[in-house]
């Protein structure tokens, strides 16, 4: 017996099939906040650490536990030896990184702009960037002798390489066709450079500047190895000597979180230098 619809409803033909909305794969995700799943694996890995160090199977002497390592930092914050050793390790590092940007750039833009400043400068950067910069020390104290001099040296030499390598790509790397486009609307040489070579390379420029600050760190560990008497260099040498992993870890642990803050700083601005830019954030 057939069935018939009810005399009010549409036909069949134009019936709409019921809608389900579609929620993305990204936005279900964000249902656990985003800092919490990066928090979850160092918090593991410190109560791990606790737990093997309270049941003696991570001897203090070899490492110390973190409950140590904080009573430890607490005690070099309260007395004022790390907050002074942290701003000498500053200061080396600020000093260094603005002559290693000035050369590194300024080796950049006179290699990069000219086919001749090319022949000239990158043969003789590449023949140094291929030695390692943590060999020349020993000319460095020669040199410089064993002040502040060598230490400065030693991070202006390793940013260096890093921006010039990153800005002199970022140069080499703009699109040709933006640079016919620019003169064919009547920019001169300096004009092109201005608005078209300059803001093109302006990404490597900035990723170059993220591996310098890296480096900067990397250099200063290795620079307040020469003959340092104060830094934190110098509280790691003298931890060592007496076997405290405590001081040696909070260290360590002040190195990684001036290096993060640094890079903070630059992806920040990055970000605002690079707004123009659409860039691929992940899924």
């Amino acid at each position: 017996m057939p069935v018939h619809a009810p005399p009010d409803a549409p036909p069949s033909h134009t019936r709409r099939p019921d809608l389900v909305p579609v929620v993305p794969l990204s936005v279900r995700r964000r249902s656990v906040p985003r800092w919490l799943r990066r928090v979850v694996v160092p918090v593991l890995l410190l109560v791990l650490w606790q737990v093997l160090s309270a049941s003696g199977a991570l001897p203090e002497d070899i490492l110390a536990s973190p409950g140590t390592i904080a009573r430890t930092a607490w005690t070099l914050v309260s007395d004022g030896t790390l907050p002074s050793a942290m701003l000498v390790s500053l200061q080396r590092v600020a000093v260094g990184l603005v002559a290693g940007v000035v050369a590194g750039v300024a080796l950049a833009l006179v290699s990069g702009l000219s086919r001749l400043g090319e022949d000239l400068v990158d043969p003789v950067v590449q023949m140094l960037r291929s030695v390692p910069w943590v060999g020349v020390i020993p000319l460095f104290i020669i040199w410089l002798g064993i002040g502040e001099a060598p230490k400065v040296a030693l991070i202006s030499l390793g940013v260096a390489f890093h921006l010039y390598l990153n800005v002199y790509a970022g140069i080499r790397g703009v699109d040709a066709q933006l640079v016919e486009a620019g003169t064919s609307l009547g920019l001169g040489r300096w004009g092109l450079i201005r608005h078209v070579v300059l803001p093109g390379a302006l990404p490597g420029a900035m990723t170059g500047l993220r591996y310098s600050l890296a480096t900067a760190w990397l250099a200063l560990v290795f620079g307040e190895q020469v003959n340092a008497d104060d830094g934190l260099g110098f509280l790691m040498n003298q931890a060592r000597e007496f076997f405290r992993t405590d001081v040696i870890v909070v260290c360590l642990v002040v190195y990684a979180v001036l290096g993060l803050l640094a890079d903070f700083i630059v992806r920040t601005l990055e970000r605002l230098l690079l707004q123009w830019r659409p860039t691929f954030t992940g899924q």
